[in-house]
């Protein structure tokens, strides 16, 4: 729906100036994977390693932005790319404010992440795939989601009773079955600095 009464307002600062100021550019570490495959760990670990060398970061969890922007939303497959589109215009506030911006959302669907991908610069979308077998992830079950669904007491629940669908050409992949965190973060870390990010 669009409403011709709202015309979009230029700011008086550009993102290339907020770029120059934080020494460092601006985009979206988009960590995508099944539940208790670590995306939010990795990502608040790089996040912090970052932050304690003065780039600005900030991560948008998951459960985090379930509990207030969309807590409206529920778990179906229309819900779930609603979640993911707000996400994605958050993230290109945060982008335009000259950080980086880590988020840690299973996002499931290729499509959904397509779509956040369109939103932003070529250079400003980095997909990470976390990847780890369903089998380590069940056996991790840091929340107990798995056990829960395997009981059927959470329908819907990615990996169990809802598709999966791994990227087919991320921008990184960091296995958290075959490396520590800090092995994680180092990946991501060099990753950005071949990228002349940071």
């Amino acid at each position: 729906m669009t409403n011709n009464n709202i015309v979009w307002h230029d700011q008086s600062l550009t993102k290339e100036e907020r770029r120059k100021k934080n020494g460092h550019h601006s985009a979206v570490l988009w960590f995508t994977g099944l539940s208790g495959s670590g995306k939010s760990t990795v990502a608040n670990a790089a996040a912090r390693r970052l932050f304690d060398q003065n780039v600005s970061t900030y991560v948008l969890d998951g459960d985090n932005v379930r509990h207030g922007l969309n807590k409206d939303l529920g778990f179906s497959d229309e819900a779930r790319k609603e979640n993911i589109r707000r996400i994605g215009e958050v993230a290109k506030l945060f982008v335009d404010g000259g950080q980086l911006v880590f988020t840690a959302f299973i996002s499931p669907f290729r499509e959904d992440r397509d779509t956040v991908r369109a939103l932003l610069n070529a250079d400003e979308f980095i997909e990470v795939f976390v990847e780890c077998p369903i089998e380590k992830c069940e056996e991790r079950d840091p929340k107990g989601l798995y056990k829960k669904a395997r009981a059927g007491e959470i329908p819907e629940f990615t990996g169990i009773s809802s598709p999966y669908e791994a990227p087919e050409t991320p921008e990184l992949v960091v296995n958290t079955d075959t490396y520590s965190v800090d092995e994680c973060v180092d990946q991501i870390v060099e990753y950005l600095k071949q990228k002349n990010m940071l």
